[in-house]
């Protein structure tokens, strides 16, 4: 049974991992899949999907172990642990998407060797219940998922002029209805710094911009109302 307390803890865990303490907006982690993948919608989501994979079972995974892990060897093991995850995953996607998998090449092995699942794994998978391990897992990598979709999709339409490019690589026969062309085909249109490791940097360092941007708007309405809450006491007060 979900308690309010339990509830409201579920929330606090999902808010942080999503807006508060994003991995690729906040923590800065795991950077260079970020820069390097996210030149297409298709390619960014497609590697945010198979590292939330990673997070949440290598997260379910440390928590499910934490109390037979020997605390002096605890991130060899973790390392372990997600390593065998990853090879899974690599295989899996080797065998069922074979064209996203050569487009994506080394960067699902280097999954392993991301900061933000072995960040996971020690500081909150080790330390709590297979349950919320694996909710932190999920939450942390739907938020990297979400700005590698994000900065994907703002580097496809600014460096191509398309949308969802490569989506039948992921859907099969049917991504290709998805594909959106916002410049004609036939104009040959093509932004090159967008698609090039600069425009990967100027991306994301906009959408950096605008979180803080959203989050100090967000600050100064709160003391707004705080401010017009506590006039009508004070006014009492003086009055009396």
């Amino acid at each position: 049974m979900t308690t309010p307390a339990s509830a409201s803890r579920w929330r606090d865990l999902c808010h942080n991992a999503l807006w508060k303490q994003n991995p690729g907006l906040v923590q800065l982690l795991g950077l260079c899949p970020v820069l390097a993948i996210s030149n297409t919608a298709v390619n960014a989501l497609a590697l945010g999907l198979a590292t939330t994979l990673v997070t949440t079972l290598s997260g379910s995974a440390v928590a499910a172990a934490r109390q037979w892990i020997p605390n002096d060897i605890r991130n060899p093991v973790f390392i372990i642990i997600i390593a065998t995850l990853v090879t899974c995953v690599d295989l899996a996607m080797n065998a069922w998407l074979h064209g996203l998998y050569l487009v994506l090449g080394i960067f699902i092995p280097l999954i392993t060797t991301n900061c933000i699942v072995l960040a996971r794994a020690e500081a909150f998978a080790s330390r709590n219940s297979v349950r919320a391990a694996a909710l932190d897992g999920l939450m942390m990598g739907l938020g990297l998922t979400l700005v590698l979709l994000l900065l994907g999709a703002l580097r496809e339409i600014l460096g191509k002029g398309t949308l969802f490019d490569g989506a039948h690589l992921l859907l099969g026969d049917a991504g290709h209805a998805l594909v959106l062309h916002l410049v004609p085909a036939g104009a040959n249109y093509q932004f090159l710094l967008a698609m090039l490791p600069p425009g990967g940097f100027i991306g994301l360092a906009l959408l950096i911009a605008a979180k803080n941007w959203l989050d100090e708007r967000a600050r100064r309405r709160a003391a707004q109302r705080a401010s017009q809450s506590a006039s009508p006491i004070s006014s009492v007060a003086s009055t009396e």
